[in-house]
């Protein structure tokens, strides 16, 4: 598919997608979250004394609160991605529940510039889609893909997609600079991606 083409198809399937998952999210936001919250990240190896980066929903994303407070309770340290400039990768600052947050790049809720940088072991990633083979359609700024090619060059680190099992596609689009998802995890479960 040629670039622009594909440009093209990611911005339609956008639209339609963050539809979708408003209308899903309509339909049992909370029940969703308790859900995903529940399952935790216990599926993942060697998890005891890791740093996870979560992000602070927005709209109709899954309400990652109940997950962050449970990981919390269970030793993880936890971080949320910071907006430092268009073209540039995340930077991840340590946080915890009830820690004040400030008021990033479009309103997103962030830790305050005074909290540590931290590189996380484990990074939650939101998405408007995803497919079978760990593909994820984001939000079009290039900001977790940049983040997560750094990350992934620096060392070891897993990605997990929280999504509404709603949001699966037979077929996410993609570009040679995507990143692929090691993980989904949905209210159904957790479900891994190999290659």
């Amino acid at each position: 598919m040629a670039s622009e083409d594909l440009r093209a198809e990611k911005a339609r399937l956008r639209i339609e997608c963050e539809a979708r998952r408003t209308a899903v999210h309509a339909a049992g936001a909370a029940a969703a979250a308790a859900a995903i919250a529940n399952r935790g990240l216990a599926f993942l190896p060697g998890r005891h004394g890791r740093t996870a980066s979560g992000f602070h929903s927005m709209g109709s994303e899954i309400d990652t609160r109940p997950l962050l407070e449970r990981l919390a309770g269970g030793g993880w340290k936890l971080a949320l991605p910071v907006v430092v400039g268009k073209g540039q990768p995340l930077v991840f600052r340590a946080w915890s529940p009830g820690d004040a947050l400030g008021r990033g790049v479009w309103g997103i809720r962030e830790p305050l510039p005074s909290a540590a940088e931290v590189r996380p072991d484990v990074v939650l990633a939101p998405l408007l889609a995803f497919d079978a083979r760990g593909h994820r359609l984001g939000y079009g700024g290039g900001f977790y893909d940049r983040t997560l090619a750094a990350l992934r060059r620096a060392g070891p680190v897993v990605v997990v997609g929280l999504a509404f099992d709603e949001q699966e596609l037979a077929d996410v689009p993609v570009a040679d600079y995507d990143q692929r998802l090691d993980w989904v995890l949905t209210p159904s479960g957790a479900r891994q991606f190999e290659g």
